[in-house]
């Protein structure tokens, strides 16, 4: 009887077990789907640094805004990709009459601005006014002076008019400002955006929903975005003006991505890199550094002056040291990859001893036991105005301070907030100062528009050159050719006179750099240098 009884406990006990571990096993299998549910819904956040507040998110204004911000809210009618290829935006198509003056823009259906109103053409030419009230803000970009009316055809059509054929026109409405629409909720009462927005509506991508100025700004998807959906959930722009200080805040994990032009030291991006832990990139090149001398000052007012200076410096041995061999001595101020831009160039190669000739001639001569040349009285004494967030200026005005020491002329270095150094070089003070062409989509046109206008630093700076009203009227005939070949022959002549003048230095070919976390995908840098490289980036939770 009890043998029986021990039979059936025993029995029981296995029973009993069995059922435990099925469901044990049912328990942790539902854990584990619960598990992966929970990861697959976890939040995305890319957080990445800058190294300047990202400034009022206003898509009709230019500095202190930050165009990789404003592009993240803000789109254009045409996409400029790849390859300089035009695709639609928020255009899905255009027509362009035959005498190159009239463009007629059919506008993409069902857009909708991030507030959930609608996008149309009587918003698009809303915007266009606000550019137009301030025309001479504008000017830099030759389109904004050539257009002669704007016209709402219908609720999706919308049409622009100029005062003579501009054939960069496409190009220059694929630009991240100014020709970018803000909602209608963001307009201030009298409709001029210059003097700032009430909210930031764009129909990009991207909503700006926390802001900390000088400190970090959020920004969550746009729920009502008409295109492709970003891949992650939020993007966080910290900043950091500090260079060394972004990298440490990069290795403690606290930033997943650190993108941009001289954001860090290529030392560091090269030390990053050989570590092993991280992912870099580096860009094809986006645009020529350039150093700008202001013939109105009066030593670089004699081009024997400008050409000392360019042959007293080792170019190819400061672009090595400088940016470890990453970047590309430069022979040409447009970089011969972009349009009309491929001329025959002779370079001016490092020769010290023709330096101090050309100084010689010039008549700044050493005095015994004196390191600075003199004239007149007067000492070779030049200021260079750079970027003190950009660690590659930085590191080139010492390079550049060293090596004209060495030829009798004495530079003093100034690095500033960009604000300054953007506006010292507007109102023409300065003696010298680091610059870049902008780069796809604005180039040739744009930068040789900025030589010939007024109020933006390059044309006033240039004005002591013996043929700088030829240069102006050649650029207005280039801009108005329908002729290809007429172009070409104008692009050349204008971009060759600039060159023999010498007042405009090329030193080196620009690239971006990243440096991203390992759990970072799908990164890619943006065809148009000034857009945001968010769009089909990702994170492996």
């Amino acid at each position: 009887m009890f043998k029986g009884k021990r039979k059936v406990g025993v029995l029981l006990s296995a029973v009993i077990l069995l059922l435990s571990i099925f469901f044990v096993g049912c328990t942790s299998q539902k854990n584990e789907q619960t598990a992966k549910k929970e990861t697959s819904n976890k939040e995305k956040t890319l957080t990445v640094s800058w190294p300047r507040d990202i400034g009022e998110m206003n898509p009709h204004v230019y500095n202190p805004s930050q165009m990789i911000a404003q592009s993240m809210i803000y789109e254009p009618l045409v996409s400029y990709k790849e390859g300089g290829k035009l695709e639609p935006a928020l255009a899905e198509s255009w027509e362009v009459s035959e005498d190159g003056k009239e463009y007629t823009f059919n506008l993409r259906q069902n857009v909708k601005f991030s507030d959930g109103t609608a996008f149309n053409a009587n918003v698009v030419k809303k915007n266009f006014d606000a550019i137009m009230k301030n025309v001479k803000m504008h000017s830099w970009l030759g389109l904004i002076s050539m257009i002669d009316k704007t016209e709402v055809i219908n609720d999706s059509t919308f049409k622009i008019t100029l005062k003579q054929a501009y054939y960069p026109t496409l190009q220059e409405l694929a630009v991240v400002r100014p020709v970018r629409f803000l909602g209608e909720a963001g307009f201030p009462d009298d409709g001029d955006t210059s003097k700032g927005v009430k909210k930031p509506v764009g129909t990009g991508p991207w909503m700006l929903t926390e802001y900390k100025k000088d400190e970090y700004a959020v920004f969550t998807r746009n729920p009502n975005y008409w295109g492709e959906r970003p891949k992650v959930d939020k993007i966080v722009i910290k900043t950091i003006p500090d260079a060394e200080t972004r990298v440490l805040a990069f290795e403690k994990g606290e930033l997943d991505l650190i993108y941009g032009e001289g954001t860090i030291s290529l030392d560091a991006f090269k030390q990053l890199e050989e570590s092993g832990k991280y992912k870099t990139s580096i860009s094809e090149p986006v645009a020529t550094r350039q150093l700008v001398m202001n013939t109105t000052k009066e030593q670089l007012s004699d081009i024997k002056v400008r050409l000392a200076l360019q042959y007293g410096f080792d170019k190819q041995a400061m672009v090595e040291g400088v940016t470890s061999g990453l970047e590309e001595k430069a022979d040409n101020i447009l970089a011969p990859n972009m349009p009309y831009t491929n001329i025959k160039t002779k370079p001016i190669k490092y020769n010290v001893e023709k330096a101090k000739s050309y100084l010689e001639e010039a008549g700044w001569k050493l005095p015994a036991g004196k390191k600075v040349r003199e004239k007149d009285g007067k000492a070779l004494e030049l200021e260079l105005m750079y970027d003190k967030s950009n660690q590659i200026q930085k590191a080139m005005a010492e390079a550049l301070q060293a090596e004209w020491a060495m030829i009798g002329v004495k530079l003093n270095i100034n690095g500033v907030e960009l604000a300054v150094q953007v506006k010292r070089f507007t109102e023409n003070d300065f003696d010298l100062n680091f610059f870049s062409n902008y780069g796809a989509p604005y180039d040739p046109h744009t930068f040789l528009n900025i030589v010939a206008v007024d109020g933006f630093g390059f044309s006033d700076a240039l004005s002591n050159l013996p043929v700088k009203q030829q240069l102006d009227q050649q650029i207005k005939e280039v801009f108005a050719s329908t002729d290809d070949k007429q172009r070409k022959e104008l692009y050349s002549s204008i971009l060759q006179t600039l060159q023999d003048q010498a007042a405009i230095v090329p030193i080196s070919y620009i690239k971006k750099t990243a440096v991203y976390q390992k759990d970072v995908t799908d990164f890619e840098f943006p065809a148009n240098r000034d857009d945001h490289p968010f769009s089909g980036i990702n994170i492996n939770n």
